[in-house]
């Protein structure tokens, strides 16, 4: 296998477990009664899957080999009601520094289609690094004695985004959810 391969194999198990990591959140919210938060966890937890499957359906449109991966258990408890979000965001935070180290393989590789593919990677990286800092921007203000301020806002304005990806997303093997 390439580096580059492995490396994107190596990404996918991060992308399941961010996966694994935001069903926790949402479960945490749930459990809280927070279903606006639940549901924004829920719906990141999907996207994180589906980042995976993209990344398995360029491997095999490559014809490389695909590795699926175990992960490991994701945080469970929280000390507070903003601690969820802060991880988010940190989680977030990490996995564009994978994506684009990633890139840099494919450069150093000069795996032209690789490092074509993973700029779509790179621009919902910034969408999500943005809105998972809103919201815990939006936390801060309410505080975490006014998570029902919080639930609020988000009802209200269908919760917290920022610009998509300008390009289609790529195809997700098995299909996107």
């Amino acid at each position: 296998m390439s580096r580059f391969t492995d490396a994107l194999n190596a990404q996918i198990a991060n992308e399941f477990a961010a996966h694994q990591q935001y069903i926790a959140i949402a479960v945490h919210y749930d459990a809280e009664t927070l279903p606006q938060l639940a549901a924004h966890f829920y719906q990141q937890a999907v996207e994180e899957r589906n980042h995976a499957m993209m990344m398995v359906q360029y491997l095999l449109d490559s014809d490389a080999d695909v590795l699926t991966p175990g992960v490991e258990a994701p945080t469970l408890q929280f000390a507070d009601d903003r601690e969820p979000v802060a991880l988010a965001l940190a989680q977030e935070q990490t996995v564009t520094q994978q994506i684009t180290a990633l890139v840099q393989v494919a450069r150093d590789e000069a795996d032209h289609s690789g490092e074509h593919f993973l700029g779509w990677f790179l621009d919902e990286q910034r969408e999500e690094v943005a809105s998972m800092k809103a919201l815990l921007a939006i936390i801060d203000r309410a505080g975490i004695d006014n998570m029902l301020l919080v639930e609020d806002f988000l009802s209200r304005t269908g919760g917290v985004s920022a610009a998509p990806p300008s390009t289609p997303s790529p195809a997700a093997a098995g299909g996107a959810l």
